[in-house]
């Protein structure tokens, strides 16, 4: 039986960028979508021998904007890898869109040649707020597409939301939410605000009053959980709801260390035990395609040590958590040191266990960067301990601050009962 895999194909072109927004994307670039249309088909062309070593379970059309880059293309590309890829009948297919540049006709192209999953990018009910973070469309024309989503005979839409927006308040959130959850779409997915370096939020809001502060975040972030469960939208991720069955297969993948094909230009791939992703730049992705010259911008070789580490960070991340006996085999390592931090999480409220499985909780979540880093501190120290010339890298490296307020408190659990 052959491995599973899952195929991410980027489309970089937007109609505008968002204020908020630093993926790899272009706005004003229309005229090159010819171009890079006949360079990814031949690059999926080109890469059909290693695709057709795996079945093929999962296409995830991201961007960018990919209903921006219209219908026709991508049934196209789909076409191309029902062709070469072994794509499974049963596989999860999914395009990103945005409510001002996806029609009924061009929904119901889709369905009709295998597209079964639609991930709206809708943000906020509040115009305003949509119109001060540079969305191009208002929240009528996000209910309009997620209708005729549902007439085009889509049966599993996700939608996109964000909380901690400029001037955004808990009755805000709570209204977005609120009307969302009348819709009744399959999957949510949760986003706080970030700010990104080289943004135009960034460079307007950075220490702004404006934006909401991080315990109002957490209070937001808190209740769509609560709210959302309350529903029937379980937290299996972070930052993603969903009832049983409808959890995104696509980016699990992520999560579950499985093996999965990215394509176009500043794309990720994780095959076996290699990494690699491709230049962040579309016109020297199409030329390097053209001209048969290396696309490749990063490549590593992942070693087990790096995989033990990837095993608790993605792991973590997920309401599926850990277990002692899968890392085992993906780590090869001692547990006793890991469970000795998680049962100290588990008395501040941060963990819990279910059945053989450690995950975090609600207060966990929110503060599980710091949380992760602790438990990668407590892996690298065992191995320290079985391997004593490194004990010097490990003491150099740079070590884990707990959130203010947190830190002296859990300090003094951690010394007193994860060291004993």
């Amino acid at each position: 039986m052959k491995k599973r895999l899952g195929i991410y194909i980027h489309i970089p072109f937007c109609a505008s960028k968002c204020s908020y927004c630093d993926f790899y994307s272009l706005a004003g670039c229309e005229h090159l979508m010819p171009d890079y249309h006949k360079a990814l088909i031949d690059h999926l062309e080109e890469s059909a021998g290693a695709i057709k070593n795996y079945e093929v379970d999962s296409v995830y059309f991201g961007g960018g904007t990919p209903s921006f880059y219209g219908a026709d293309r991508i049934v196209e590309i789909l076409n191309v890898l029902k062709l070469n890829g072994n794509l499974r009948l049963d596989a999860e297919v999914t395009v990103e869109c945005n409510p001002d540049s996806i029609s009924y006709n061009a929904l119901k192209l889709l369905r009709m040649e295998g597209v079964n999953r639609i991930s709206l990018g809708v943000q906020a009910s509040d115009n305003n707020l949509l119109k001060l973070i540079g969305r191009r469309h208002n929240f009528q024309q996000a209910v309009k597409a997620f209708q005729d989503a549902r007439r085009a005979g889509f049966d599993n839409i996700s939608l996109d939301l964000m909380y901690g927006l400029p001037s955004q308040s808990k009755a805000d959130w709570a209204n977005t939410l609120s009307k969302v959850i009348e819709l009744h779409p399959e999957h949510l997915s949760c986003y706080g605000l970030k700010l990104e370096e080289g943004t135009p939020m960034y460079r307007e809001y950075l220490g702004s009053p404006i934006l909401p502060d991080d315990d109002v975040q957490a209070d937001m972030y808190s209740y769509a959980v609560e709210l959302l469960n309350r529903y029937g939208y379980k937290q299996y991720e972070i930052s993603n709801f969903a009832p049983a069955g409808f959890e995104s297969k696509h980016n699990l993948k992520y999560w579950n260390l499985d093996d999965y094909m990215g394509f176009g230009p500043g794309a990720h791939s994780c095959v076996g035990n290699q990494r690699y992703s491709y230049v962040k730049d579309l016109k020297q992705y199409i030329n390097g395609i053209e001209r048969d010259m290396s696309i490749i911008d990063e490549y590593q070789r992942i070693d087990a040590l790096e995989k033990s580490v990837e095993y608790i960070m993605l792991g973590m991340r997920t309401s599926h958590g850990i277990s002692e006996r899968d890392y085992r085999i993906h780590c090869q390592s001692n547990w006793k040191p890991i469970e000795k931090v998680l049962k100290a999480f588990a008395e501040k409220g941060w963990a819990e266990q279910t059945e053989d499985r450690w995950h975090f909780t609600v207060p966990g979540f929110l503060i599980s960067n710091t949380l992760i880093g602790i438990l990668l501190e407590a892996q690298a120290g065992e191995r320290v301990e079985g391997n004593p010339w490194l004990a010097p890298a490990f003491e150099a490296e740079e070590k884990i601050d707990m959130p203010k307020g947190e830190d002296e408190l859990f300090r003094e659990l951690y010394d007193g009962k994860v060291n004993d």
